[in-house]
C-alpha cells in the first residue's frame, strides 16, 4: 500500500469563527494552531498547508490563569545593542488584545516558511464584529473538532465522458465505411518434382551433345 500525500487539489479550506469570551489564552491558542496546521483531517501532512482560515472574536475578553498577567512578559527587540524591552502581559492584554493572540498562536506554527504561511490564515478581531461574513464562516466551540466531509469528487475526463445517442449519432456511425477484413494468408503447397535418372556421363559433355545438331546419313550415288 502507498503512503498518502495530499495534493494541491484536494486541499478544501473552510472558514470557522472562535469566540474567545472567557477563554485562557493557551488553550485558545492551542486549538486555533491545530485549525491552522490542518491536523484535525485524516489527510494531515506535517509538509504541506491543509488547515482552515479562523476568525477570533472578542479578543479583548481573553483571560490568563494564576499570576501570568504580571509573571509573564512580551519580549521585544529593536535590533540594536541594548534594545531589548519587555512588557507585562497584563498591560499587552489592555492595549494591544489582538498582538497578543497572534503570538501566542505564531508561537504554536513551525518556525519556517510553512508557518509564515499559516499565520495569513488567522483574523483576529477585538469586538465581536468581523469582515469576513462574505466567506460564510460556521460557528465553532473552543475544543470542538469540524466533521470531515472527504475529498471533494474527482474530475471527469473527456475520455470518460457518455457516448451521444440519438439519431445524429446513428447517422454518423452509419457513414462512416468498414473496415477491410485481412486476407487469410493461402497455405504453401510443396513444388512437385520429377527425379531425372543419374547417367555416368558429367554435365559438360551432356551439354555438347545437346547442342550439336544431329547428322543424317545419305547414300552414295557414286559408283
Amino acid at each position: 500500500m502507498k503512503t498518502y500525500s495530499p495534493k494541491p487539489d484536494h486541499i478544501v479550506r473552510r472558514w470557522y469563527v472562535v469566540d474567545a469570551s472567557g477563554q485562557v489564552l493557551g488553550r485558545l491558542a492551542s486549538e486555533v494552531a491545530t485549525l491552522l496546521r490542518g491536523k484535525h483531517k485524516p489527510m494531515f501532512a506535517p509538509h504541506m498547508d491543509t488547515g482552515d482560515h479562523v476568525i477570533i472574536i472578542n479578543a479583548d475578553k481573553i483571560e490568563l490563569t494564576g499570576n501570568k498577567g504580571e509573571d509573564k512578559y512580551a519580549y521585544r527587540h529593536s535590533g540594536y545593542p541594548g534594545g531589548i524591552k519587555a512588557v507585562q502581559y497584563k498591560d499587552l492584554m489592555a492595549t494591544r488584545p489582538v498582538a497578543a493572540v497572534e503570538k501566542a498562536v505564531r508561537g504554536m506554527l513551525p518556525k519556517n516558511r510553512l508557518g509564515r504561511q499559516m499565520i495569513k490564515k488567522l483574523h483576529v478581531e477585538p469586538g465581536p464584529q468581523h469582515r469576513h461574513a462574505a466567506q460564510s464562516p460556521v460557528p465553532l466551540a473552543v475544543g470542538e473538532r469540524p466533521v470531515w466531509e472527504g475529498l471533494p469528487e474527482p474530475k471527469v475526463q473527456a475520455s470518460t465522458a457518455p457516448k451521444p445517442t440519438g439519431p445524429k449519432a446513428k447517422a454518423v456511425t452509419e457513414s462512416k465505411p468498414a473496415a477491410a477484413k485481412p486476407k487469410a494468408a493461402k497455405p504453401k503447397t510443396a513444388k512437385a518434382t520429377t527425379a531425372t535418372p543419374k547417367t555416368g556421363e558429367p554435365k559438360a559433355e551432356k551439354a555438347e551433345n545437346a547442342a550439336k545438331p544431329k547428322a543424317t546419313k545419305t547414300k552414295k550415288t557414286e559408283e
